[in-house]
């Protein structure tokens, strides 16, 4: 009944339905942790149904990661277009991609499984991907945002520590542990309210 449902949707829309649970089970479990038949519990279809779409479980962590760094390199792009077209100061972009940055958590499966995919530097297909990635993130602050290495390097050690945060779910622990609470108010200041919420949501 499920797969005869999903077969009502275009094709394009139920990819997406099944990247975006397959986006949070691999960033909550890990690849070697996730399976097909969650994410396809996850997704409202049948475990077959992903497998014939994707092939293999490599398939669609190698898609989950790309459709990952397309959403942050498009975000990013948009805001450093934005800036330039507004003439804001030059030392504003590094506040306005932060906080599109922390905005993405929105989609949180985003941020924890592109966290996934960097640890997985020795895996031949998944870790080729993800180096291509990353150096991708870091040639387009240097390039475009016009951020010096080191600026670069601080930029990511930050958005770094706010995915180690989501991986241990520390926000659950807002106002119940001293220090955990003023971790996270000092990283994500302004938008601690909105982590809290979309966290609050996906653990209902």
């Amino acid at each position: 009944m499920t797969e005869k449902i999903s077969d009502r949707i275009p094709s394009g829309e139920r990819r997406e339905q099944i990247l975006a649970a397959a986006s949070l089970v691999f960033g909550e479990r890990g690849y070697f942790g996730a399976t097909t038949d969650q994410i396809a519990k996850a997704a409202g279809i049948s475990q077959p149904y992903v497998v014939r779409m994707f092939g293999s479980k490599e398939n669609l962590f190698v898609e989950v990661l790309a459709r990952a760094l397309d959403k942050l390199l498009v975000t990013f792009n948009a805001t450093i277009d934005g800036w330039k077209a507004d003439g804001s100061p030059a030392d504003q972009i590094g506040r306005l991609l932060g906080t599109a940055y922390v905005n993405l958590i929105e989609d949180r499966g985003i941020l924890l499984s592109l966290m996934q995919a960097f640890s997985m530097g020795h895996d031949p297909v998944i870790g080729a991907q993800a180096r291509k990635g990353f150096i991708a993130i870091y040639t387009l602050l240097r390039d475009d945002a016009g951020f010096e290495p080191e600026r670069v390097r601080t930029f990511l050690a930050e958005g770094m520590l706010l995915n180690t945060l989501l991986g241990l779910r520390l926000p659950e622990e807002y106002g119940l542990d001293e220090a955990a609470t003023e971790l996270l108010e000092c990283t994500f200041q302004t938008k601690l309210q909105m982590v809290l919420d979309v966290v609050g949501e996906k653990s209902a």
